[in-house]
């Protein structure tokens, strides 16, 4: 739970603020697009200009919510006296947005979620929860903004996603409170729930097919990794962001402690994405490689033949074992 001390520090800069741009994490998931939308939203609604962005475009299963069509891809033309940085543990996971950010002049605040962040910003408001969605509903509430229908619905979807529909560990009575809160403010919890949750298209039907397919496992089944290569990729007609919660599929699976789930970038290069049952801190996996998150569920880059990878994962995840 953010503490009064840091919500107040991060509400009276937004609140100094007459023009900000506020920047996600490439690759963005529902908690990073949530609370940032969220947060442009409510402080247009204070009468200040404000502008989300992100290295990527927005994935096609979060179209259901019509703000979020207004992401932007980069930094919008004019001066800006605040830069504002959401869900991202630290500035190299903005993408090619980092060296905006790192070379801004003006206030930076960064609000975030997890508990590898480097505290990157003139104002840092960091608290190891479920979402940055949780964090914000407090922010607002020290700033004096507006929760509308709409707003709620973002922080809601945050909130859903990476909690994995308030059934992860991190998930505390706080948790629940924020979410009767958003609930009790006009959240659509039934279509956010159904859109993220109970529907696929079929292309990532038939990717997920071919992960499975790729399924193995290792130190005495206590490792489990799935893989997507990018000829998987072109072969099916599903895109990167499709992937999201392949992941989790192997921790069902009795004895499995760890799963990782590799997806080939391009020649050489994987991003892994890495949970845990609670056994293993993957976040000092992923931090080994340059990478980070939380205890439970991390990610990292890596770089090599697709064998010499799974050979460095498995010593690094055997070692935390």
């Amino acid at each position: 739970m953010i503490s009064e001390k840091q919500a107040a520090a991060a509400a009276a800069q937004l609140n100094r603020a007459r023009s900000a741009v506020i920047f996600c994490h490439a690759r963005p998931d529902g908690d990073a697009l949530g609370s940032g939308m969220a947060l442009c939203l409510a402080m247009r609604g204070a009468g200040k200009r404000a502008y989300l962005c992100c290295e990527d475009t927005v994935p096609e299963k979060f179209g259901f919510l019509p703000a979020l069509s207004d992401v932007r891809q980069s930094v919008p033309e004019g001066a800006f006296d605040t830069f504002i940085a959401v869900d991202c543990a630290d500035i190299s996971r903005l993408g090619s947005l980092g060296q905006a950010f790192s070379g801004f002049r003006g206030e930076t605040v960064n609000i975030d979620h997890h508990v590898s962040n480097t505290g990157y910003a003139n104002v840092n408001c960091v608290c190891e929860c479920s979402a940055t969605c949780e964090i914000m509903p407090g922010i607002f509430a020290a700033a004096g903004f507006s929760v509308t229908p709409e707003i709620a619905d973002l922080l809601m979807l945050g909130l859903m996603t990476d909690s994995g529909s308030f059934t992860h560990n991190d998930v505390t009575a706080h948790t629940f409170e924020v979410a009767a809160c958003l609930r009790a403010a006009g959240a659509n919890v039934t279509e956010i729930n159904y859109r993220m949750f109970a529907v696929q298209k079929k292309q990532r039907a038939l990717l997920f097919r071919r992960a499975l397919a790729n399924l193995r496992f290792a130190l005495e089944d206590r490792l489990a990794f799935l893989s997507v290569s990018a000829r998987d990729l072109k072969e099916t007609g599903a895109d990167r962001s499709m992937t999201e919660g392949f992941v989790d599929y192997p921790l069902t699976i009795d004895g499995v402690e760890v799963s990782v789930s590799l997806l080939e970038m391009k020649p050489g290069q994987f991003k892994a994405s890495l949970r845990s049952k609670g056994k293993v801190n993957v976040n000092a996996v992923a931090s080994s490689f340059g990478g980070g998150g939380h205890v439970l569920a991390s990610g990292c880059m890596l770089f090599g033949e697709y064998e010499e990878v799974v050979d460095r994962l498995t010593y690094a995840v055997f070692q935390h074992l």
